[in-house]
């Protein structure tokens, strides 16, 4: 359904207001639900039923009912983002606090009497004080269900509602940040309370580009089948939409028609129609007496400085570079405060942003910023679909959107595995990482250091052990074990010398002794700063000073991507190491998924580091000993 703007609606410099009706099966109350639910339950044409919590305007709806959904049931707390969603999709659409238990209770018990198939949304996740991480972590652990309040994050309520409604499969969708704080504590919770519930869990930081979207724009997925089923991510494409294929049909619009110009007044201008693949595909459902038509193609109206510094724009150019006359602003704080894009490239990410200025958003050939039509493009909301309220408002909707071919991908994955079944039941994060635990304890592959608890003491096995063969550790270790404490090192510092001598390291004796006395100079402290420290003064490497913050872990125990990790997890997953292509973030969520998130973590970290180090190697790795072999991609495939 495409509305026209009310001729009627007050215009002032910000805009028009668009006002759009009701879906026509919108439902008002629960009771209202259930009879569409009834009726769509009935129908000779049975899809799954969705909901899509933290909606926004609907981009992840709209992409699950491209896939073969009915959305019905959206909630958010912006009132535009809700009138937008009321009117492009059936059932209820309600501005509630899902940060208030009662209604989370609510909400829970209508999905569940609606036997929603698929939950989506993507809810706020914040960080965790490192007191609020114990607690939660105790919670987890022990099965507790701590009562809602308003001052859990909002992504507790989504899992309550998950538990609640019991729907045969979850998407979350968030920002990449997620998985990057030093526990992943979030991630890791969400995973483990799935898995408890009966979940399949997989998660995945995608590009966006890779799923048909025109810009640059990573998001992490999140998905969850009921009953164990493994899900598959749908292939990604090898053709890049380009900013040009999406946006060089629609019509030239003068830097100077602002919102209230008088080009802008009738709400659309003259189309000459689509020209690419991409485009014929935003106009397939333009009602065919408005084929001429493109409505939403405004933007702000250009300042005459600001026109002339666009001029001086290519691709390439940074604020900074501009002559000094045309600059309104710092350019050793705003160095890119200008940015021009690149028609035969990806856009750069759309994002709520662009509601306060267009300035990182200019036209590729035009002297001007993005326009509310171009902007939802990029993010592939096709041209039928409109936003309510002002101008300002639709571009925050816009840039607060999932893209729905990204949720079409994600959703038309989903259907096949809930619709049709899987292959198998999938490997769950409890079963690998009770196997790496199981490893740590019984594998004589473990180095002993690493059974003891101490950090002083893995940073002096690892330090005078760590490359030698299993004898020289086995004959070894018994005494060195006895400087359990860095000051009686010192008392020994003799036998320290003759123990390098015999290994042949003569600068061993004087590292170690240096590393005892910084420990001791902080009364025997060796906290996480103090190991950092230590590494960055060339005193420790990184992977013992990581192997001893997990011997006895400040709070939470940190992920670890270490490059032997990052190896398994790549074999683990998909049959060779280089699929990892950051550590920072697929890399780590790889490592989480095979450590899980429990009091066995830890164990199962070290020993997932242990196998990187010295049974999965680079060029000789012995898979008849490594505890993932019997799942191992890599291995199955050989």
């Amino acid at each position: 359904m495409t509305v026209e703007a009310d001729p009627a609606a007050p215009r002032s410099a910000r805009g028009q207001a668009l006002r759009l009706p009701k879906h026509p099966d919108h439902c008002s109350d629960p009771a209202e639900l259930a009879s569409l639910v009834r009726r769509l339950r009935s129908s000779s044409e049975r899809t799954l039923l969705a909901a899509d919590l933290f909606s926004g305007a609907g981009g992840m709806s709209l992409g699950l009912e491209q896939a073969g959904m009915r959305v019905v049931f959206g909630a958010d707390f912006d009132s535009d983002a809700l009138t937008t969603h009321a009117h492009h999709f059936a059932g209820m659409s309600v501005g509630w606090d899902l940060g208030d238990p009662n209604r989370v209770e609510e909400v829970g018990n209508i999905l569940r009497s609606a036997r929603i198939d698929v939950l989506a949304g993507g809810p706020p996740c914040q960080p965790f004080s490192k007191a609020g991480r114990s607690r939660m972590r105790f919670l987890v652990q022990n099965g507790v269900r701590e009562r809602h309040d308003k001052r859990r994050d909002l992504w507790q309520s989504y899992l309550e509602i998950v538990r609640l409604a019991r729907p045969r499969a979850v998407i979350m969708e968030n920002v990449p940040d997620m998985a990057l704080d030093r526990e992943m504590f979030i991630l890791r919770s969400i995973v483990r309370r799935l898995e408890d519930w009966g979940y399949s869990v997989q998660e995945r930081v995608v590009d966006t580009y890779r799923y048909g979207v025109p810009q640059f724009r990573q998001r992490l997925i999140l998905v969850a089948v009921l009953g164990g089923l493994e899900f598959t991510w749908p292939a990604e494409s090898a053709k890049k939409v380009t900013l040009g294929n999406a946006i060089r049909d629609l019509p030239a619009v003068d830097p100077k028609d602002g919102w209230a110009s008088d080009a802008n007044r009738a709400g659309w201008r003259r189309y000459a129609g689509p020209r690419t693949e991409f485009q014929r595909e935003m106009r397939s459902l333009v009602p065919a007496g408005q084929a001429d038509r493109v409505y939403d193609h405004v933007t702000r109206r250009v300042r005459d400085d600001d026109e002339a510094a666009f001029e001086q724009l290519d691709t390439k150019t940074r604020y900074s570079e501009l002559p000094a006359e045309l600059k309104r602003y710092r350019d050793d704080i705003f160095d890119d405060k200008y940015k021009r894009l690149d028609a035969d490239d990806l856009s750069r990410t759309i994002t709520a942003h662009i509601a306060k200025d267009g300035y990182w958003y200019i036209h590729p050939e035009q002297n001007r910023t993005l326009t509310i039509r171009e902007a939802a493009r990029i993010q592939t909301f096709p041209d039928h679909f409109r936003f309510a309220g002002a101008p300002t408002s639709a571009f925050r909707q816009i840039g607060n959107a999932v893209p729905p071919r990204l949720a079409r991908a994600i959703g038309a994955a989903v259907v096949e595995v809930v619709e049709r079944g899987a292959p198998g039941l999938a490997v769950t994060t409890s079963d690998t990482k009770s196997a790496l635990a199981e490893w740590f304890r019984i594998s004589p592959a473990i180095s002993p250091w690493l059974r003891s608890g101490s950090r002083w003491l893995v940073v002096l096995g690892d330090t005078a052990l760590g490359a030698e063969s299993d004898t020289v550790v086995n004959a070894l270790w018994p005494s060195i074990s006895g400087w359990d404490d860095p000051s009686r090192l010192l008392d020994e510092s003799e036998l320290v010398q003759e123990l390098a001598g015999w290994l042949g390291k003569p600068d061993l004796a004087t590292r170690l002794v240096e590393l005892a006395r910084s420990v001791t100079a902080t009364d025997g402290a060796l906290d996480d700063a103090h190991l950092t420290e230590l590494v960055a003064q060339g005193m420790l490497r990184r992977g013992t000073a990581e192997l001893a913050m997990l011997a006895n872990p400040e709070g939470e125990e940190p992920v670890i991507a270490s490059t032997g990790a990052l190896r398994v997890a790549g074999r683990y997953f998909q049959g060779t190491e280089r699929w990892l292509k950051n550590r920072s973030s697929d890399g780590r969520i790889a490592v989480g998924r095979l450590i899980g998130f429990d009091e066995e973590s830890t164990k199962a970290q070290v020993a997932l580091i242990e196998l990187g180090a010295h049974i999965c190697t680079p060029k000789a790795p012995d898979c008849s000993v490594c505890p993932l072999a019997a799942w191992c991609k890599y291995r199955n495939e050989r």
